[in-house]
């Protein structure tokens, strides 16, 4: 394990030229490769050239990429900052400390994480179930958040530093107070009461002055998470016309009132499978659109993409963001199965080319147990640390995730990719100073040849079985 997280490191290491914007030639592609049963992880496989050649055959398989037809700009990609993490992240020595930082938020020696996701109050990836208010405080007058000082804050404003210029953060409940709830308490799903309407619209806008006061922006919310799960933890059941109205006559004014206008209100926040008519519900009444930004959804329930899609065509004005993902239930035994970065690979080229503008992972560190977490909902990250020897073990997720934010960068334009062949899943973006990632996918136990077409030229390159590439033009 040591031997390859040095290999891996020193494969970042050698990514550092790209991100300080090494002047390349034109037409020249760097290749870069993560495979199974190989040493490669977001290593460099090779440079080429671009170049006239022999006419597109049917016999030789390709990729065809078109960058005058544009589509949605990326916001980043990244993943939660919550509870458990921060509290995992300050468990380990300083140079762990210094290595997690890196690898996941320098744009030049990590994989460049550019979006966050945190938590308002507690959810299942904190040690106890907390909130910000004393029991019956309608008025919020005693809203603290002196909790999360000790780990959360400072471990997301230690992120957003070695990330630089390009950080973005939103926030999510999973529960309102047990005591503005129906069944009394923050577990067990449970609803709002209706005498709690405005108090709990007007907590969102305290925990984001908060937190801004604290040196954290937030740019978005989403207004439930799981808002159809009865969970063990923390949850909160909204029906599709619950939320609509929620977000219309209460959580949208009082976001408006208190001066909070440009942040970015963000509907469902749950599984693709049901996505088109929570989407459609709020979008068409204008009096509650009038307030969204967009549309959230998680992957836990089938792939279902075609979902994502669907609400892109019938709502194109309306904003598609993936709020979370993660592989479980941990067991620490099955940490290096290639599947768990798969599973990534597959949703990201897929939502993407459904029209998502950004991507957001859950825990971006857990311990040796896939927690903490208070009510034993144990998951994978993609790095985790063994915080009695401070070992860091990082799955294959976190290089398939890297493919993708380190080489897909905020205001990036998706264009078009695509593939002659099943085999390889595709999908490509302009970047803002004009380089070209196109990203190559093959889930199959064989290797593919094919040929990436480019302005009527092309290079000839191979798929390696069980692998994700990304190939820069430039």
């Amino acid at each position: 394990m040591k031997q390859t997280l040095i290999a891996s490191i020193s494969s970042l290491l050698f990514l550092s030229d790209l991100s300080r914007g090494a002047v390349l030639s034109p037409g020249h592609v760097d290749i870069y490769v993560t495979a199974r049963d190989t040493g490669q992880r977001l290593a460099k496989a090779g440079e080429a050239e671009l170049a006239a050649g022999l006419p597109v055959s049917e016999k030789e398989d390709s990729i065809f990429v078109d960058p005058a037809k544009t589509f949605q700009t990326v916001i980043g990609i990244g993943g939660a900052l919550t509870d458990a993490s921060a509290e995992t992240f300050y468990k380990l020595p300083l140079d762990k400390q210094q290595e997690i930082m890196r690898a996941y938020f320098d744009p030049q020696n990590g994989i460049g994480y550019t979006l966050g996701r945190t938590h308002i109050h507690s959810c299942d990836f904190s040690s106890e179930s907390y909130t910000y208010v004393k029991d019956g405080d309608t008025n919020l007058d005693s809203f603290d958040i002196s909790h999360d000082l000790k780990y959360r804050i400072p471990f997301i404003k230690a992120a957003m530093a070695a990330a630089g210029d390009h950080f973005t953060l939103f926030v999510s409940p999973w529960s309102p107070p047990a005591w503005m709830k129906d069944n009394h308490s923050m577990l067990h799903g449970g609803k709002l009461l209706p005498e709690y309407f405005e108090s709990w619209a007007r907590y969102y806008g305290k925990f984001i002055h908060a937190y801004e006061k604290a040196g954290v922006p937030i740019w978005g919310l989403t207004v439930q998470n799981e808002p159809l799960a009865s969970q063990t933890w923390e949850s909160c059941i909204f029906t599709a016309g619950e939320e609509r109205d929620f977000v219309k006559n209460y959580l949208g004014p009082a976001l408006w009132k208190d001066g909070l206008k440009s942040k970015k209100i963000i509907v469902w926040d749950h599984n693709r499978a049901l996505l088109y008519p929570r989407a459609s519900t709020v979008l068409d009444d204008p009096a509650a659109a009038r307030y969204v930004w967009g549309v959230g959804f998680h992957w836990y329930v089938g792939d279902n993409f075609e979902n994502v899609k669907r609400v892109q065509e019938a709502y194109p004005k309306t904003h598609l963001l993936f709020t979370e993902g993660c592989n479980y239930p941990f067991e620490m035994s099955k940490i290096n199965d290639w599947q768990w970065g798969e599973n990534y690979g597959r949703a990201m080229v897929n939502d993407f080319n459904n029209g998502v503008e950004g991507w957001t992972d859950w825990n971006v560190l857990l311990d040796q147990h896939g927690g903490p977490n208070h009510v034993q909902n144990y998951c994978y990250a993609p790095i985790h640390a063994d915080t009695a020897t401070g070992q860091l073990y990082y799955q294959n997720s976190y290089y398939y995730i890297g493919h993708f934010s380190k080489f897909i960068r905020p205001g990036a334009r998706r264009i078009i990719s695509s593939s002659m062949t099943d085999t390889l899943q595709t999908t490509a973006f302009l970047n803002p100073d004009g380089r070209i990632a196109v990203e190559i996918l093959n889930l199959s136990g064989q290797s593919q040849p094919f040929n990436l077409w480019l302005d009527g030229k092309s290079v000839k390159s191979t798929s390696p079985a069980h692998s994700i590439m990304t190939m820069v033009v430039s």
